[in-house]
């Protein structure tokens, strides 16, 4: 099952990292700590990171810097109004998609 839920999650990382940044701006660490919080225990820092370089890019946050106590300054990522756009277009499909697998799941077995 491990190697479906990580091809499944691949899907919908994008999705929720943007969900867990609608919430409040963070850093990469701390995106991967509340993600590691709610279950999703096996994602590497490095996944986290190369997807927020996705998402800046792409316009979907915005990133600056701010000072840290522990080292060099951090890049705190901020969901912004096309990101905002973005999401609410993910929350739609997820709907759809439950909704629709759901009873699929219903009918098993039912011919």
């Amino acid at each position: 099952m491990a190697k479906q839920m990580t091809e499944m999650l691949k899907g919908v990382l994008e999705g929720i990292v943007l969900a867990i940044l609608a919430s409040r701006p963070a850093y990469g660490y701390e995106i991967t700590a509340r993600l590691r919080d709610q279950g999703f225990s096996d994602i590497a820092e490095g996944t986290i990171y190369a997807l927020l370089v996705r998402v800046e890019q792409r316009g979907l946050v915005d990133a600056r810097k701010v000072p840290s106590e522990k080292g060099p300054p951090r890049k705190v990522y901020s969901l912004n109004a096309q990101g905002r756009d973005y999401l609410d277009e993910f929350w739609r499909t997820w709907g759809f998609l439950s909704e629709r697998l759901e009873r699929l799941h219903e009918g098993e077995g039912k011919a």
